[in-house]
């Protein structure tokens, strides 16, 4: 592959399918002739934001269920009973791509090993990812610590680069008719740009590895 190829990676930290396919992401990142961008959406942030009931809780237990069974990704008791059963506790993905951001700012090729950090936070732990002062921890547990002061204390800078950064994702959606999340948009060389199937990241991977040119 002597041509590297960059592959945006479309995601949002409350997407339990995004953290299925966190195995994926991992494999794609270590091959060599590839790049992969992280791009925060936003998908369930503010007006995507929504209060947990016991309805979306026993939905999302499903789906992750489902999830755990095609990925073998951890969806633990402790997480349901702490997350999904805390009534009241907002469904708000806000404060975690805010902390992603602080991410990019300080040391940007760790964001999706930040990402991956604040996924099992969630969905293995039970922690609540929708407080500023948890993901720091998590930041900081990572040695991610100019990030989790950053994150400590945001200032105008990183709420700036929060909003750009979610606004050319969404853009980029928009722009290839893309309804949700995970999604793979592959620039090549020629800077002609693609959005892969999903089904990449869900068993396919190995497929479309196979048909890239060798390194």
């Amino acid at each position: 592959m002597s041509d590297i190829l960059e592959i945006t990676y479309l995601f949002d930290p409350l997407c339990g399918w995004c953290y299925g396919a966190a195995p994926a992401v991992k494999r794609l990142r270590a091959t060599p002739g590839i790049t992969v961008t992280a791009a925060p959406t936003g998908l369930f942030s503010g007006d995507g934001a929504r209060p947990m009931d016991a309805s979306f809780a026993a939905y999302a237990w499903s789906n992750d269920e489902r999830i755990a069974r095609l990925t073998g990704q951890r969806f633990t008791a402790t997480y349901r009973d702490h997350v999904l059963n805390d009534a009241g506790k907002p469904l708000d993905s806000g404060p975690a791509t805010l902390a992603l951001t602080a991410v990019f700012l300080t040391e940007p090729s760790r964001e999706i090993e930040a990402l991956a950090a604040i996924q099992a936070a969630r969905y293995v732990d039970g922690l609540d990812i929708t407080s500023l002062s948890v993901l720091a921890a998590i930041l900081q547990g990572v040695g991610l610590g100019d990030a989790a002061t950053r994150l400590a204390a945001p200032n105008a800078e990183l709420f700036a680069a929060n909003r750009t950064r979610t606004a050319q994702a969404q853009t980029a959606m928009r722009a290839f008719g893309v309804q949700g999340v995970p999604a793979l948009l592959l620039t090549d060389a020629g800077g002609r740009r693609q959005m892969l199937p999903n089904t990449i990241l869900f068993g396919g991977l190995d497929a479309f590895l196979a048909q890239l040119p060798p390194a």
